[in-house]
């Protein structure tokens, strides 16, 4: 039987094909552009007890969201199986934002996975790497992230990608935030 937590049958998912009893983390990441069409996965997900615990579900998903030109979102998904939502934003497009002091065209992410098998099997740090090298080929001289202060996972998946800290927690419009920031390695 297949465990209810990864069932994906209402979006034409199965599980025993998207979730395999062993997926590596050399498994490729793809990142598609979220569509009106996956508001009712992100909607399942973002329900989920270990989304809640840090991501924001007052701002659904809306069609007006999806044009807005500062942020980028997308589905991350592996062995064309989604997973995960992830987005890159201008870090200059809201005023005063608390990273606007870095440089011109640096983006920002925030991302959670949505599917409880997949997590605390490295595919955190490996599509945030994935998609980091994407942005620094991009042009993005710095890509930087906030996590909660207490989201000690968050964290570590971070800090596994390349993020350094380079501030203290600090309170933002967007609630507790620790700044933390990647570069391109030399």
């Amino acid at each position: 039987m297949e465990p209810e937590e990864c069932r994906l049958r209402d979006h034409g998912y199965r599980w025993s094909t998207c979730y395999p009893a062993v997926m590596s983390v050399t498994d490729r990441y793809s990142f598609r552009m979220v569509t009106p069409a996956d508001f009712g996965l992100l909607l399942e997900w973002q329900s989920r007890p270990h989304v809640r615990m840090w991501w924001s579900t007052v701002e659904p998903f809306s069609e007006q969201k999806l044009e807005d030109p500062r942020v980028r979102r997308w589905i991350v998904s592996t062995a064309e199986c989604p997973f995960a939502y992830m987005q890159d934003y201008t870090v200059h497009g809201w005023e005063n934002h608390h990273f606007s002091g870095l440089p011109r065209v640096s983006r920002g992410i925030d991302q959670f996975i949505g599917e409880p098998c997949m997590i605390g099997n490295g595919h955190g740090p490996a599509f945030i790497s994935e998609r980091l090298q994407a942005l620094f080929e991009g042009g993005a001289p710095v890509v930087a992230t906030d996590p909660h202060p207490e989201n000690a996972h968050a964290i570590a998946a971070y800090k596994k990608s390349g993020f350094k800290e380079f501030g203290p927690p600090q309170e933002t419009p967007w609630g507790q935030i620790l700044p933390m920031k990647a570069s391109p390695q030399a």
